[in-house]
C-alpha cells in the first residue's frame, strides 16, 4: 500500500508541474495589448507607438471595440507620451471599461515621460500697470511690482464664482485660481497671511446664548471691527470675509453685504456662517484690489477680465495657469481592476479623481496638486488603493475614502499607502484632512503628512488601521483638534493606531496628537512616538481605550483624560443621552456586542437592548470606564485626569516617567532607548522608528523625511 501511495503521489506531483509549465509557457507567450496617446496624435490613427491617438477617449473606445468583438484581450496598456493634456471634460470609465484581477487595464505615462493633465489655461501677456486710476489704488511698492494681463483676450470668460464654503457647508467647486510655478497664489487679502483682524463687538439687539453660558452675536446682525483700513477701499461690491466666527474649529467664507467704515461695522449674506459672532475671534477680508500688497498675491477684476498679479519671482521664471475645470479629471463609475500611474493632475476647480463603487482600482505614483476641492474620492466598492502618490495644495481633503458596511461589519479593504501629503484644506480648512476614512476596514500606512491647518487623519467607523505614518506641523491654523481624530460614537470600535510618529504640531491654544473626542470609545493606541506635541494622547470622556507602549518626549502633557460624559451641563448630557444613544441603536446590537464585548458595559447606563431605557432623572451620564494606560514611557509632564473623571476607574500601571532625555532619545538618535535603561523592566517593547514614513518603491525612489 505504501508503494502504491508513493507512485500515486509521484504521478500527481508530475502532473502538477506539467500543468504549471504549460500555464507558464502560455503566460509568457501572451503579450499585453498596447495603445498610445500623444499630443501629436490623431484619433483616426490606429493607436500604435508610431501612429498614436490624440485623446484618451479614443483609447477608451478602442478598448471597448476590442472587447465587443468577442475576443477580449489580456492585460491592456494605454501609454501617454509626454506633454500637457489640457482637459475641459471628464474622462469617464464605466463597467465595460474594466479589467480583471489577472488582466487589468493600465493607463500610464510611457517610460517615465512627464505627462500632465491640466484643468486650466496657461496664461501670458503680463505687463506693467499703466492705468493711473488703478495705480492710485495700490500702495507704492505694489505699483512698482504688480503686473496685469487680460484673461478675456486669451479666451477665458468663465472665472468661476466665490461660494460660502467651510465648516458644515456643502462642497462646491472653487472659483478660478491663479497658479504660478506649481503653487497656488494668494487672493489679495487684509490682513496678510498669518495675521488677523478681530471681532470687537456685535449689536446689542442681536445677542444670543451659545448653550454653554457664552454670549455671542446673531449671524444676521453683523459685527464690529476696529481697523480704519476698509475706509481706503474704493470698490466693495464683491468683498468676502473669512473667519473663525465663534470657535477655532468652525470657519467659513461669507459675502459682505454691508460695509460701513465709519461705524466699523459689517454684515454678511444669508445663509450666514456658523453659530454666531464672538468677541475677539479671528477673521480677514478677501478679494480687494487695494490689498494686493505682497509678492504672491493677485486680484481679478471680473468686469474687465483683467488679472493683477505681484509675482513672487520674475514672471518669465515660471508658468502661470488659471484653473477652469469644475468636474473631475477622471471618473471611474462601477469600474474594476483599472489603474492610473505616473500621471500629474493639476489646476482644477473641482475634485481631481473620483472612484464610485467597483473593485480593485489603483491610483499609483501620480502627482495631484493645486486642486480646488478633494484630490481623490473613493466612494464605496472594495479594495481600491492609493499608492505612492504626491498630493499637495488641495482645497479640501487629500484622499476621502468611504466603504464597507457598518450594519454587517463587512470590510471594504481600501488603503492609502506611501503617499506624501502637504497643504491640504487650503480653502475649507476644518475637517478636511489629508486622509479621511469612513466605514469599515480601511488602512492608512507609511504616509508623510505635514503643513495642514487642521487634522491630518480623520476616521469614523470600525476596524481602521492607521500605522507607520509620519505626521508633523498639523493644526497650524485651528484649535481643539488632533493630528489623528475621531469622535462622538460608542460604536466606533476595533480601530488601531500604531507605530506613528506625531511631532511638532501647532494649534490655537494647542492641539492633540491623537484625539478621541466626545466619548468615542474602544481604540487601541500602541507603539506611537509623540514629540513636541501639546497634549499627546487625549481621551475626551470615552471608554475602553488601550494606550500602551507609546513614547512621549517633550510634550506639554503626555496623556489627558476627562469625564465629559457625566458633566451635568445640558450640552454634554444631551449629547450622551440623545445623540450617542441613538447612534448605539442604529447598529445591530447582537453583532456589535459579539464583536466588541465591552459595549455590554453600557447596559448599566442605557439598559439592555429590548429593555425599557434608562432616562430622565435616573440617567446620570456615562463615566470614562475601561481605559487602560499601561507600559508607556514619558519624558516631560505625564498625565492629567480631570473634569468629572475619577482616576481610580482608570487602569494606569507600569509606566516609566523620567527627566533624563538620554533615557528616551531624540529624533537625531532615532529615539533609541539604551539597552541598560530601566525602561525595559516595565515590559516596554522597541518601536520601529526607522520604518515609519515613506519608503522607496517602483514609484518613489527616495525615502523623504
Amino acid at each position: 500500500m505504501q508503494t502504491l501511495l508513493s507512485i500515486l503521489r509521484t504521478v500527481l506531483i508530475a502532473g502538477y508541474f506539467l500543468s504549471a509549465a504549460i500555464f507558464t509557457a502560455s503566460a509568457v507567450e501572451r503579450q499585453p495589448t498596447e495603445f498610445f496617446v500623444s499630443m501629436d496624435g490623431n484619433d483616426n490613427n490606429p493607436g500604435t507607438i508610431n501612429k498614436p491617438f490624440l485623446t484618451p477617449e479614443k483609447a477608451r473606445n478602442a478598448i471597448r471595440e476590442l472587447k465587443n468583438n468577442g475576443n477580449p484581450p489580456d492585460t491592456i496598456l494605454v501609454y501617454f507620451r509626454k506633454g500637457d493634456y489640457v482637459r475641459s471634460k471628464t474622462l469617464k470609465l464605466i463597467l465595460e471599461d474594466s479589467g480583471t484581477s489577472n488582466f487589468p487595464v493600465v493607463w500610464k505615462a510611457y517610460q517615465g515621460e512627464r505627462v500632465r493633465f491640466i484643468g486650466g489655461m496657461k496664461i501670458s501677456g503680463f505687463k506693467r500697470v499703466n492705468n493711473t486710476e488703478i495705480l492710485n489704488r495700490l500702495d507704492k511698492p505694489a505699483c512698482d511690482n504688480v503686473l496685469v494681463t487680460d484673461l478675456r483676450a486669451q479666451g477665458i470668460n468663465d472665472f468661476g464664482k466665490f461660494s460660502s464654503r467651510g465648516f458644515g457647508r456643502p462642497t462646491t467647486p472653487s472659483h478660478g485660481e491663479l497658479i504660478f510655478n506649481n503653487l497656488p497664489m494668494t487672493l489679495a487679502r487684509w490682513p496678510n497671511t498669518g495675521e488677523w483682524e478681530r471681532i470687537t463687538d456685535f449689536p446689542r439687539d442681536s445677542v444670543k446664548a451659545d448653550g454653554q453660558g457664552k454670549k455671542m452675536g446673531a449671524l444676521s446682525g453683523g459685527f464690529f471691527y476696529s481697523s480704519d483700513r476698509p475706509a481706503k477701499w474704493k470698490n466693495t461690491g464683491n468683498i468676502w470675509v473669512y473667519g473663525y466666527w465663534a470657535y477655532d474649529w468652525a470657519n467659513s467664507y461669507e459675502r459682505v453685504t454691508e460695509l460701513n467704515p465709519e461705524r466699523h461695522f459689517l454684515k454678511t449674506a444669508a445663509p450666514y456662517g456658523n453659530y454666531g459672532f464672538v468677541k475677539n475671534q479671528r477673521f480677514c477680508f478677501l478679494n480687494i484690489l487695494e490689498e494686493l500688497d505682497q509678492p504672491g498675491e493677485w486680484f481679478l477684476d471680473r468686469d474687465s477680465g483683467l488679472l493683477y498679479f505681484w509675482p513672487p519671482s520674475a514672471i518669465e521664471s515660471g508658468e502661470a495657469i488659471f484653473s477652469e475645470l469644475e468636474e473631475p479629471f477622471l471618473l471611474l463609475n462601477n469600474v474594476s481592476h483599472v489603474s492610473f500611474s505616473g500621471i500629474e493632475f493639476e489646476a482644477s476647480r473641482g475634485n481631481a479623481i473620483q472612484i464610485e463603487v467597483g473593485e480593485g482600482n489603483r491610483i499609483e505614483g501620480c502627482m495631484l496638486r493645486n486642486i480646488g476641492n478633494n484630490a481623490i474620492i473613493v466612494n464605496g466598492g472594495t479594495n481600491h488603493g492609493i499608492l505612492s502618490c504626491d498630493i499637495s495644495d488641495s482645497g479640501d481633503c487629500g484622499v476621502l475614502l468611504t466603504g464597507g458596511d457598518r450594519k454587517t461589519l463587512t470590510s471594504c479593504g481600501h488603503f492609502v499607502e506611501n503617499c506624501h501629503f502637504q497643504r491640504q484644506g487650503r480653502w475649507t480648512k476644518c475637517y478636511v484632512p489629508a486622509i479621511s476614512m469612513s466605514g469599515v476596514g480601511m488602512r492608512a500606512s507609511h504616509n508623510l503628512i505635514h503643513d495642514h491647518p487642521h487634522a491630518a487623519i480623520l476616521f469614523t467607523g470600525n476596524e481602521m488601521m492607521i500605522e507607520y505614518n509620519d505626521i508633523h506641523h498639523t493644526a497650524m491654523e485651528t484649535g481643539d483638534v488632533g493630528a489623528i481624530y475621531t469622535g462622538r460614537d460608542y460604536t466606533y470600535r476595533g480601530n488601531s493606531i500604531r507605530y506613528n510618529y506625531i511631532h511638532e504640531t501647532g494649534g490655537v491654544r494647542g492641539s492633540k496628537g491623537i484625539y478621541m473626542d466626545d466619548c468615542v470609545s474602544g481604540t487601541e493606541v500602541y507603539g506611537n512616538i509623540f514629540y513636541k506635541v501639546h497634549w499627546g494622547m487625549f481621551i475626551g470622556g470615552g471608554r475602553d481605550h488601550l494606550v500602551e507602549n507609546n513614547l512621549f518626549v517633550d510634550c506639554h502633557l503626555a496623556v489627558r483624560a476627562d469625564g465629559r460624559g457625566v458633566d451635568p451641563k445640558p450640552m454634554w448630557q444631551n449629547m450622551v443621552n440623545n445623540m450617542m444613544r441613538e447612534s448605539l441603536k442604529e447598529v445591530p446590537a447582537n453583532l456589535y456586542r459579539e464583536r466588541y464585548p465591552a459595549i455590554k458595559t453600557l447596559d448599566r447606563y442605557y439598559g439592555k437592548p429590548g429593555d425599557k431605557p434608562i432616562t430622565g432623572k435616573d440617567f446620570k451620564g456615562i463615566p470614562p470606564e475601561g481605559n487602560v494606560i499601561v507600559t508607556n514611557v514619558c519624558f516631560g509632564p505625564w498625565k492629567e485626569i480631570t473634569e468629572f473623571a475619577d482616576e481610580k476607574i482608570f487602569d494606569i500601571r507600569n509606566n516609566y516617567i523620567t527627566d533624563d532625555l538620554n533615557k528616551v532619545g531624540t529624533p537625531e538618535t532615532g529615539f533609541i532607548i539604551p539597552s541598560g535603561s530601566p525602561v525595559w523592566a516595565t515590559g516596554f517593547k522597541p518601536i520601529p522608528f526607522s520604518e515609519i514614513g515613506l519608503y522607496s518603491d517602483h514609484y518613489r525612489k527616495l525615502n523623504i523625511k
